[in-house]
């Protein structure tokens, strides 16, 4: 049995036994009158899971919740990502701009984006934009970081071969430094994916947005109503959501990318 195969076995029997765990606790009534709200039975989750997307809230299916979520969580992670790789290139060309933009990231990947959530308020106001700036925050600081990480760990003789052959500014960023810095790339794709996703359902937790209603708003909703097995329910559909990300997009990239060219196992 090879190793990828024997992950896969563990991972699954390791879920069986959670959800085993789980159920015998819910059927145990270890709360007593609130067993049911702490801990509702599977079966109750899978009818709530039904619910969820064939009734929803207010008539409104939870489709329609993870539609807007994605859809503001995209255009975040797009600015995002284009904002990293132009900032993080510039520090490259010019010395000044790297020690500017070097400090900047230090400070604002302190700040969690909720912290920044009442400032964001004052200046844009009460729209969906909001949630757009809030995912720009949480990929735009730990992608950063890791490129220019990368960039530094490139070799310097990789440098002196690119300028040898003419590359200079920007040919040089792309033909070396880019190349040379993928793995940390990828990973800093992994990262600010997971921060963007955490900080979008926190931020439509918060004060989501009868306009454009996400996910984190339907959860509050469901918490509200103490619809419990909706609001466990609505949890696994982001477990989901993550896991399709990670293992349909992430990982092949990282398979096309940093293992074919042996930066990684």
């Amino acid at each position: 049995m090879n190793q990828k195969m024997k992950g896969i076995i563990t991972k699954v029997i390791f879920a069986i036994l959670a959800l085993a765990l789980w159920e015998i606790v819910a059927k145990s009534g270890v709360f007593g009158e609130k067993s049911e709200l702490v801990f509702p039975s599977l079966e109750a989750i899978g009818s709530a899971f039904i619910r969820n997307f064939t009734v929803g809230y207010a008539d409104i299916s939870l489709m329609t919740y993870i539609i807007n979520s994605m859809k503001l969580l995209f255009e975040g992670l797009f600015l995002g990502i284009l904002l990293s790789f132009l900032f993080s290139g510039l520090s490259m060309i010019s010395k000044t701009f790297y020690y500017i933009y070097d400090l900047i990231v230090t400070v604002f990947d302190l700040l969690p984006g909720v912290a920044l959530l009442p400032v964001v308020i004052i200046i844009v106001g009460v729209k969906p934009g909001i949630v757009v700036l809030l995912v720009v925050h949480a990929v735009l600081w730990p992608m950063s970081r890791n490129i220019l990480d990368g960039f530094k760990s490139v070799p310097q003789i990789y440098i002196e071969a690119g300028r040898n052959i003419g590359l200079r500014g920007a040919k040089l960023l792309l033909g070396v430094y880019i190349p040379a810095a993928t793995s940390y790339i990828v990973s800093g794709l992994k990262v600010g994916w997971a921060r963007a996703w955490r900080g979008l359902i926190s931020a439509e937790m918060i004060f989501g947005l009868a306009s454009c209603p996400g996910i984190g708003l339907f959860i509050n909703q469901m918490r509200t109503n103490m619809n419990n097995a909706e609001m466990y329910a609505t949890l696994i559909v982001i477990v989901i959501i993550g896991l399709f990300v990670q293992y349909a997009i992430l990982e092949p990239i990282e398979k096309c990318t940093v293992k074919r060219w042996g930066m990684s196992r």
